[in-house]
């Protein structure tokens, strides 16, 4: 053979061999990618084919697939789409899935290896494959007075069940209606995708579990933790409570949201006292006296700085790192970087409640197969210790002080002691602050644990009053919704 024919015949064996590395690249490597995306016209019509199981709040299904008798087989419905919508999420033939339609698709889908002998089955008996069902943990009576307190405004509640973590209502509001992106009309759905991307008020942002606010006041109670845990505070032992604290390293002083002390005529109060007026200075020297490290860990112990999957992801709420003191003080109150999701607000109260103990928060209770056996049931899980029980039961009977006698009144029950705190937290000049409230009740046996922030829901002149007209009377509805009230 001749050198050219030599050289073809090696050009051939080159070209032969990066055809098959890129038959096994698509075909092994980029299976799943290419399976999975949606513009993938013969696995969408597969998708469709199928009957999708039911997304269940108790026994009620808030969605399910109904068919259609067009070439898309089943279309999606949502039942209440606005009020669960960041718990179901949307099933979309243009704009893929989120929420539970995500997270559980495998078994929604009917694609779960644990439904591998149900598929060969249906597939032997040409029986249509169906997928499984999920039950959440959500409270139906709870959800809806979530959504209505909130009354479109912008803000969020999340109520979890102390003693478990199930999640018992999670809201955001301003909402959407997942019944319009699941619409088997191209136009209808990428219009209304258009609208609600395009919409500043973020209607899609489930603030609940992806949006971080300074919790303001609120996190005094994270800083009192802290204080009491290190064996160099009680209760009613003399605290600093002047109406203005002297911030080291600038000219710059930390006063409290209203004129004077903490307690009449005098330059110290009791942190049982300083949490009932939700005194800045109290918390601002107690912060600088800890340190940075004392409250970041604190924090961490409840549930800052991770990550979560309930299955939904979650942000991490942020203690920030590397501070000084005037930055310490601040960041004791709830301010400076401070960050803080709903849900991790609800979790530093449940963790109260709970005797010191913060459970791993989850929303999806059991999932079920097609013929409704149950695969799988979500056991609670203890995320760690926060609090020792003694210093529990003092933030407890602090905190229905704080209801009782101090800037949270419009939480009472009749008959229920409700433990809470207020929080405001300043977010820019000409800006109305962020309005926070957090509580559990029956604050002597915990069935709930709430937090509720309302966007700029707060007075720049009565920086606690947001909290206490605005969010707390939420929270109340919510309780009442779980107690029976």
């Amino acid at each position: 053979m001749n050198r050219p024919l030599r050289r073809v015949a090696a050009a051939c064996g080159l070209l032969m061999v990066l055809l098959l590395l890129n038959l096994n690249f698509i075909q092994v490597i980029k299976a799943d990618e290419y399976r999975d995306d949606p513009k993938n016209a013969r696995v969408l019509l597969e998708q469709y084919d199928r009957e999708r199981g039911a997304i269940l709040v108790a026994s009620d299904p808030i969605a399910f697939s109904r068919e259609t008798g067009d070439k898309l087989k089943y279309l999606r419905i949502y039942a209440d789409g606005k009020l669960y919508a960041f718990a179901t999420g949307y099933y979309s033939h243009i704009y893929g899935r989120s929420g539970i339609e995500r997270s559980e698709d495998s078994i929604l889908s009917g694609n779960d290896d644990r439904l591998f002998v149900r598929r060969i089955v249906d597939l032997l008996t040409r029986e249509s494959t169906q997928g499984g069902t999920v039950k959440l943990t959500l409270n139906a009576a709870a959800q809806e007075a979530a959504y209505k307190g909130l009354a479109g405004r912008r803000g969020a509640v999340v109520a979890l069940e102390p003693a478990t973590g199930r999640i018992l209502a999670m809201v955001s509001t301003p909402s959407f209606d997942p019944n319009e992106l699941a619409d088997h009309s191209g136009t209808k759905v990428t219009n209304a995708w258009q609208r609600y991307t395009e919409d500043d008020q973020m209607p899609l942002l489930n603030r609940a579990f992806n949006q971080t606010y300074p919790p303001g006041s609120t996190f005094k109670l994270v800083t009192a933790a802290a204080a009491l845990s290190s064996g160099r505070y009680t209760p009613a032992g003399a605290v600093p409570g002047p109406a203005r604290l002297d911030l080291p390293l600038t000219n710059v002083d930390l006063p409290n949201y209203f004129n004077g002390t903490c307690s009449p005529n005098s330059q110290t109060t009791t942190i049982k006292r300083a949490l009932e007026k939700s005194c800045n200075t109290t918390f601002g020297a107690i912060g600088m006296d800890l340190g940075d490290e004392v409250l970041r860990k604190q924090a961490e112990a409840f549930g800052f700085g991770e990550r979560f999957e309930v299955p939904l992801p979650v942000v991490a709420s942020i203690f920030p790192s590397d501070l000084n003191e005037p930055q310490t003080a601040q960041s004791a109150i709830g301010q400076f970087d401070v960050r803080a999701t709903p849900l991790e607000m609800a979790m530093v109260v449940a963790g109260i409640a709970n005797q010191g103990v913060v459970m791993k928060p989850y929303l999806v209770e059991e999932v079920r197969a097609p013929d409704l056996d149950v695969l799988s049931r979500t056991d609670p899980e203890e995320l760690g210790r926060a609090i020792r029980p003694q210093v529990a039961a003092d933030l407890t009977a602090i905190m229905i002080s704080v209801v009782d006698n101090g800037t949270a009144t419009n939480a009472q029950i009749d008959g229920i002691d409700v433990a809470g705190k207020t929080g405001t937290a300043q977010v820019g000049v000409g800006k109305n602050p962020h309005a926070w409230f957090v509580c559990f009740a029956p604050a002597d046996d915990p069935k709930i644990a709430i937090a509720v922030v309302l966007e700029n829901g707060g007075s720049e002149r009565q920086i606690e009053v947001g909290g206490n007209l605005l969010a707390a009377p939420i929270a109340r509805a919510v309780m009442e919704a779980i107690l029976g009230r």
